[in-house]
């Protein structure tokens, strides 16, 4: 058996806390400093990750090296099975041709492409984010972008900057529904506390695309339509989340920020050339603005259409009363081998236990969906499993980082190097409403997921707050929120974008393009918890 402890480095907080925080920061220099790949870096940050748990936490040679092929077939599975059947049902679309129709029928709603890249990315891949998740809407988007005529580098960008305000509520909610569970609280307490802080990121993130499309003048030019589309999706995330279901609230609220965009006169208007010829390359825009001339048939249009209705139905009948719990039965939960870990206060950890989710599993609800996409567009079933298997093999070095990270994270949460970091930071007392998005932050850096971050850090950040005399109700919502804007940065969403984008060995310099956003979107969810905590937005708490 082996047991956690929370300061083993020489009975210090401090000091065991920066010991335990060397994998993160292995992984970030060798991505951001020396330009390494993501894969690299993932796999020397779990070796670092080991070498603590081993030589500093005294973990068992087998408990490590077990609790790391935990977490990397967590990665497998569900959260690589998710990305690859819903790249899977991307690719089938581009070989029958339909993708075309989809982005023409994108262009023609507006063919400025400033407009275009709040549509895609901000809407629409909160629509994917809200069945999917898990990488899939950064790839999405960031590839639909590039076939509009987007750089691979800007449409990559601006695809993992828009993949934050509908984060929390990604998979049909499912960090929220994590975060209920580990805190203790019902599910509808967490998904409103929630609802009244990811609706203010959502405000800011259209103006912030703009920016990263088209400078200031983007800004100048479209932010009446901008701001009303972030107004729209943060009014519906808040209303949904708050008065509804959790499970709906970003596809709500994409509907909502889409219907709203769509119905601005600005997004009628047409882009002069000036516009088009800076925001688009590589003649790309050239191209674009020809191909809209084509006349796709009603029947093309529907076809194109039809992979993503087929999506949200199969979710949405998966979430029926009679369906779910006939799905949940399929699910095998066992002990994992040679684990035998207790926490600090003695209580078995839930990580002992593996569950494996077979048919509830985004991944298999998406591959379904992808069965009836191949029958309806159609595709033989041969060519669809080829498609399949090249889809897998695209993805190799995207599999391997989200494998490599995921071990990561299992080894230093089942090690304890997570907790140690935890406690060390919520013994900032009141100053932990500010620092509280910071350590949710952390959390989706390292794994990215919020569902992970908050599984590690929502329970620790509920009992701080109550010690320190805050809202715990508001300092656990807070790990989600927060943690949102981890996800731009982190090492298997930066290798997903690349992979989209055809950007191999890149990691690196979408890291420093992006890390300014996530730390200046933290920087305003951390003032707006604090906020939260005391009178001044005390009032925006239930």
């Amino acid at each position: 058996m082996f047991t956690q402890q929370l300061a083993p480095l020489a009975g210090s907080l401090g000091l065991s806390a920066l010991m335990a925080a060397l994998p993160l920061v292995t992984v970030l220099i060798l991505l951001g400093v020396l330009r390494l790949k993501a894969h690299v870096a993932a796999i020397a940050g779990l070796v670092v990750a080991l070498l603590v748990a081993m030589a500093v936490y005294r973990m068992p040679v087998d408990q490590a090296l077990s609790s790391a092929v935990q977490g990397a077939v967590f990665g497998l599975f569900p959260i690589m099975w998710i990305v690859v059947n819903a790249l899977w049902i991307y690719n089938m679309t581009v070989r029958t041709r339909h993708f075309d129709v989809l982005r023409r029928s994108f262009g023609r709603v507006s063919d400025d492409p400033r407009i275009q890249g709040l549509i895609v990315a901000f809407c629409f891949g909160a629509l994917m984010e809200a069945l999917a998740g898990f990488g899939a809407p950064v790839a999405i988007s960031a590839v639909m972008l590039i076939a509009l005529g987007f750089s691979p580098v800007r449409a990559a960008v601006v695809s993992l900057v828009a993949n934050t305000a509908p984060v929390a509520f990604g998979a049909l909610a499912t960090p929220v529904i994590t975060l209920a569970q580990v805190t203790g609280r019902p599910l509808d307490v967490m998904s409103s506390m929630v609802g009244r802080q990811t609706p203010v990121l959502a405000v800011f993130v259209p103006l912030v695309l703009l920016l990263l499309i088209d400078g200031r003048r983007g800004v100048r030019e479209l932010w009446a339509p901008a701001l009303v589309c972030g107004i729209s999706f943060g009014v519906a995330q808040f209303l949904v989340s708050n008065y509804v279901t959790a499970e709906l609230s970003d596809i709500g609220s994409a509907l909502a920020g889409a219907a709203a965009l769509m119905l601005m006169p600005h997004a009628r208007r047409t882009a002069n050339a000036e516009v088009r010829e800076s925001v688009l390359t590589g003649g790309g825009g050239t191209t674009a603005t020809a191909e809209l001339e084509e006349r796709d048939s009603r029947r093309d249009i529907v076809l194109a259409y039809a992979p993503y209705g087929i999506i949200v139905a199969i979710f949405a009948i998966a979430q029926l009363p009679g369906i779910k719990p006939l799905l949940a039965k399929a699910t095998i939960s066992f002990h994992w081998p040679l684990l035998n870990i207790v926490s600090s206060a003695g209580k078995a950890v839930s990580g002992n236990r593996f569950s494996l989710a077979l048919l509830a599993a985004g991944g298999t609800l998406v591959l379904i969906a992808g069965i009836i996409t191949a029958i309806v567009l159609p595709i033989g079933a041969k060519a669809a499993a080829k498609e399949w298997a090249s889809t897998a093999f695209q993805l190799r070095f995207a599999i391997l980082t989200v494998a490599s990270v995921l071990a990561l994270a299992y080894v230093m949460n089942l090690s304890g190097q997570t907790t140690t970091i935890g406690n060390f930071v919520a013994g900032a007392g009141a100053g932990l409403a500010f620092l509280s998005p910071i350590l949710g932050w952390f959390g989706v850096a390292v794994s990215g997921s919020d569902t992970s971050a908050n599984a590690l850090f929502g329970a620790l950040q509920f009992s701080a707050a109550s010690k320190a005399g805050l809202s715990p109700d508001l300092l656990a919502a807070a790990n989600s929120s927060g943690g949102v804007l981890g996800k731009m940065i982190s090492p298997q969403n930066l290798t997903i974008a690349c992979v989209a984008a055809q950007l191999p060995g890149e990691e690196g310099g979408l890291l420093r393009k992006v890390l300014p956003w996530s730390l200046g979107l933290l920087l305003v969810m951390c003032v707006l918890v604090t906020l939260q905590s005391t009178s001044v937005l005390g009032w925006m708490l239930p």
